[in-house]
């Protein structure tokens, strides 16, 4: 429940951050315009000269990349391009959810597994048990899991460590296919869209009776620009992807190394 609620919320935010960059465009663009409007009124001269000035500025001042970029996404249409959109702000959220997870996740196993050799070797099962439970993260409740069945002897604490091991595994994977569908979604969704905007280049052919580039113009402009989009959001969603694997691996890695050295530590108690 608590991962539904944070990935809402995180959806949430992307969301109303990309609404107020919009709406800040809007609001820059408008209060431009009621200055020049001002002007105008104040001084009937200047404003002549500033009208007659504005185009040549206009075309001199190169646009920023925002700017194109939100001019881009209009003219792609709200229909597969909010879709796309959308694949970015899921995709994101949940990348983002995974790399707190496995941020949170990481700590300094040899450090622990030190703390836990010297409670061993002071017979104080207990405290390696309390040690454990107030360290974040999978390779401490793989310890604290171990530590349960150490009245049970050597082999049952390394069949809880190889059991709770897959769980943890599982949990750290949780979330990542969904990264991977969205990956493969948004240059689907472009590539549709693509289609579909060159079924309207040949309507607009068929509706004139003509094949002139200015027809056919805006039909293939809706295509490219769709697939741009989406092959843009995939790749943004690659780079977070591969990151989080690299991360999970990292962490298993470490997961498995420091259970092997947990064992051993078991076992040369358990000789004493």
């Amino acid at each position: 429940m608590k991962k539904l609620i944070a990935f809402i919320s995180i959806a949430a935010l992307l969301t109303i951050g990309f609404s107020n960059f919009v709406y800040a465009q809007d609001a820059a663009t408008n209060d431009t315009t009621q200055v020049v409007k001002q002007d105008s009124t104040a001084n009937d001269t200047t404003a002549v000269a500033a009208t007659a000035a504005t185009p040549a500025a206009k075309a001199q001042q190169p646009k920023s990349f925002h700017q194109v970029l939100k001019e881009k996404f209009i003219e792609g249409g709200p229909g597969f391009m909010g879709v796309i959109l959308l694949t970015l702000i899921f995709g994101l959220a949940i990348a983002i959810e995974r790399i707190l997870y496995l941020s949170l996740a990481s700590i300094n196993s040899k450090k622990l597994l030190k703390n836990v050799e010297e409670a061993l070797d002071k017979d104080d099962i207990e405290g390696a048990k309390e040690i454990c439970r107030n360290t974040r993260g999978p390779v401490a409740a793989i310890f604290a899991e171990g530590l349960n069945r150490y009245d049970n002897g050597l082999e049952d604490v390394e069949k809880s460590i190889i059991a709770y091991g897959s769980v943890v595994t599982g949990r750290l994977e949780s979330g990542v296919s969904w990264i991977s569908l969205f990956i493969a979604l948004a240059p689907m969704l472009g590539f549709m869209g693509t289609v579909i905007g060159m079924i309207q280049a040949f309507d607009d052919i068929a509706a004139a009776g003509d094949i002139s580039p200015t027809v056919v113009a805006s039909g293939i402009k809706v295509a490219l620009l769709t697939t741009v989009f989406g092959l843009i959001v995939a790749v943004i969603l690659q780079v977070f992807y591969n990151y989080i694997i690299s991360k999970i691996d990292s962490l298993v890695s470490d997961m498995e190394d420091t259970s092997i050295a947990f064992i051993d530590l078991v076992a040369k108690h358990y000789k004493k």
